[in-house]
């Protein structure tokens, strides 16, 4: 194998650390593992959309798994914050939100035969409720006073990312 074929699948490589990184989230139980598993998850977040922006390495399964390997890890993270009682049943739904508004709506857009299928694309304001989960779920465990505060965040953020997704898929479909 070539450098630049390892190059070209690395992105996909890293996408897919996060469903390990979930696993390992859920084995270790201290908290600074854990945030350490948050920290590298939102690194690899990070680092496989530059990279695979960086050395042309965009595909059509890179831009599935992303999203898919992200709400792995988010919801395998929130489930083990409920299951453990360091989140409430409101928390948990505030946190997933936008991926289950995401979700409904994928759903939605492809069962219905007469609407003209669209490609999705991540948005800024999906970034950014994936970068405001993150922090969450790091002061859950660290600083848990500022949980409220950031779960109100997300909540807008994720509401305002559920009308951004909507009006750009429905502007997608009426060109």
């Amino acid at each position: 194998m070539t450098s630049r074929t390892a190059l070209v699948r690395l992105p996909n490589l890293l996408s897919c650390s996060r469903i390990v990184l979930a696993g390992g989230f859920v084995v270790f139980g201290s908290s600074s593992a854990r945030v350490g598993i948050i920290g590298a998850a939102a690194a690899t977040d990070f680092l496989d959309g530059w990279l695979a922006r960086r050395v042309h390495a965009t595909s059509r399964w890179g831009a599935l798994l992303d999203p898919i390997a992200d709400r792995v890890f988010v919801l395998t993270v929130v489930g083990t914050f409920l299951f453990a009682g360091l989140l409430s049943t409101p928390a948990y739904f505030i946190l997933l939100l936008r991926d289950l508004a995401t979700a409904v709506g994928f759903l939605v857009a492809r069962m219905i035969p007469w609407l003209r299928p669209v490609q999705f694309k991540a948005r800024i304001a999906g970034k950014l409720v994936t970068v405001l989960q993150l922090f969450t779920l790091a002061a859950v465990l660290e600083l848990p006073r500022a949980v409220p505060v950031l779960l109100g965040a997300v909540g807008v953020v994720s509401a305002l990312a559920v009308a951004d997704y909507t009006l750009a898929l429905w502007r997608a479909r009426s060109s």
